[in-house]
């Protein structure tokens, strides 16, 4: 926020569990009326978002662990793959639903399986892109379906496109496109 004349602020410092990197001091404009402040400071605070997690979440690869378990292969073809798992809440956000950082990590996995059923074995494969659009929330103790099909695959790129679908209704609630750069691994 912009400091302006008409604009004044107030510094108030919420006190925290733990000190991280981040500060402790929040700015509150003079505009805002007291009580959403303290609102907002509860909302957070309810939420988990001013907690501080616990240490074994610092590991490498610790999103993938928490993912792994819960995405099961179905069909795996040249060119396609698909996948169910199961949305349990430790993969939900405040709303029940999928939490869409679990949606991203669970369309790469996919895409880079389905990529690697057409990309040879020595060729390292990047990603490059990820587009998700989020159509509707996949509600807690729900079962998803996952296909991802190969949209174009050539000599640098590779192009995998996804669909997200309850399996009970078939709807449709997510749907992603992921983008693989190749390398091929150097001959000396």
């Amino acid at each position: 926020m912009a400091k302006t004349p008409s604009s004044a602020t107030a510094a108030v410092s919420f006190p925290s569990e733990e000190t991280s990197s981040a500060s402790t001091e929040t700015i509150i404009s003079k505009d805002l009326p007291p009580d959403s402040a303290e609102e907002i400071k509860q909302f957070f605070t309810f939420t988990g978002v001013s907690s501080s997690s616990p240490q074994n979440y610092h590991c490498k690869d610790f999103f993938s662990n928490l993912i792994s378990p819960l995405l099961k292969a179905d069909l795996v073809q040249r060119g396609h793959v698909s996948c169910i798992f199961s949305v349990l809440p430790a993969v939900t956000n405040y709303f029940n639903g999928l939490h869409g950082g679990a949606v991203a990590a669970i369309a790469e996995r996919v895409a880079i399986a389905c990529a690697r059923t057409v990309v040879a074995d020595d060729k390292e494969i990047f990603l490059a892109e990820l587009s998700i659009s989020y159509l509707s929330a996949a509600p807690k103790n729900e079962v998803v379906v996952v296909d991802g099909s190969v949209v174009r695959s050539g000599r640098n790129l590779t192009v995998v496109a996804m669909e997200f679908k309850i399996k009970k209704s078939r709807k449709l609630v997510y749907i992603a496109r992921a983008t693989f750069y190749h390398m091929p691994i150097a001959k000396l």
